[in-house]
């Protein structure tokens, strides 16, 4: 049986690489992102479908509910979010705090809303299961300074997701969380240091293999094709140099004796 997912996020990083990985396992895949352009040639190199949409945007999800009840629809893969600045909780913008509660949480909950009946309504009609898939971060598990805004807006998230998780039990449907550590996409922090390449360049200054999106899109392809009774509540994963939020090595990685 060939499976369907929603892919949000899909015109680059990680939402990009889920959706390459997925078509690639044989799943048939709806990118969605707000640019269309970039989600037209990820459709023409791989066979996805896209959908343009601003996931803060109802009217936007609306539609693409109508879009994607015209066949099965097995998983939700909600890749979408992401920081903006790096301001000290006493200064912080709340115009963007809004903006990334938006971008992360509610976002979360709009989807949810809007197409947990076909992941039922799929999972009923096939005796099988569909899946809720929500990547937040370890953002949302430990606070750092200049992060309180995106701590809240993905803690925000990966709340949402544990009780959508026992809001669901005894029903067929897997709800995952995916929490990432130090993952060096071309945009994420780019975009949350307003465009600054010198300081976006600067987070991974050193360090040794930070993630890639290729990284975090083959543990969600794992958690989406496992045996369908085995559900990966929480998986947080990070770069062998990363070994707390705040415990970043730089340099290359030291082999020691045992004598």
């Amino acid at each position: 049986m060939t499976r369907r997912a929603v892919v949000t996020g899909a015109s680059s990083g990680i939402g990009e690489a889920v959706a390459r990985t997925l078509r690639g396992s044989g799943w048939e895949v709806v990118g969605v992102a707000r640019r269309a352009d970039r989600l037209e040639k990820l459709a023409a190199e791989t066979g996805a479908e896209a959908f343009a949409a601003d996931l803060t945007r109802q009217a936007d999800i609306d539609a693409l509910a109508e879009f994607t009840a015209q066949r099965p629809l097995h998983a939700l893969v909600h890749v979408a979010g992401g920081a903006l600045g790096t301001d000290r909780v006493e200064d912080g913008d709340s115009d963007g705090w809004l903006r990334m509660y938006e971008m992360n949480t509610l976002s979360a909950q709009r989807l949810v809303k809007a197409l947990l009946p076909q992941l039922r309504s799929t999972a009923a009609a096939g005796s099988t299961h569909a899946d809720a898939l929500f990547v937040t971060s370890t953002a949302a598990q430990v606070a750092y300074p200049g992060g309180g805004g995106y701590n809240a807006a993905k803690a925000g998230e990966a709340m949402l997701v544990a009780a959508l998780r026992q809001e669901l039990l005894g029903e067929p449907i897997r709800v995952v969380e995916i929490a990432p550590g130090m993952v060096r996409t071309e945009e994420f922090a780019l975009t949350r240091l307003g465009g600054d390449k010198s300081a976006a360049d600067a987070v991974y200054a050193g360090v040794e293999s930070p993630l890639t999106a290729d990284d975090v899109a083959d543990v969600i392809a794992y958690s989406l094709n496992a045996p369908g009774h085995v559900n990966l509540d929480l998986v947080t994963l990070r770069p062998v140099a990363q070994a707390a939020q705040h415990l970043v090595h730089r340099g290359p990685l030291a082999v020691h004796g045992t004598d």
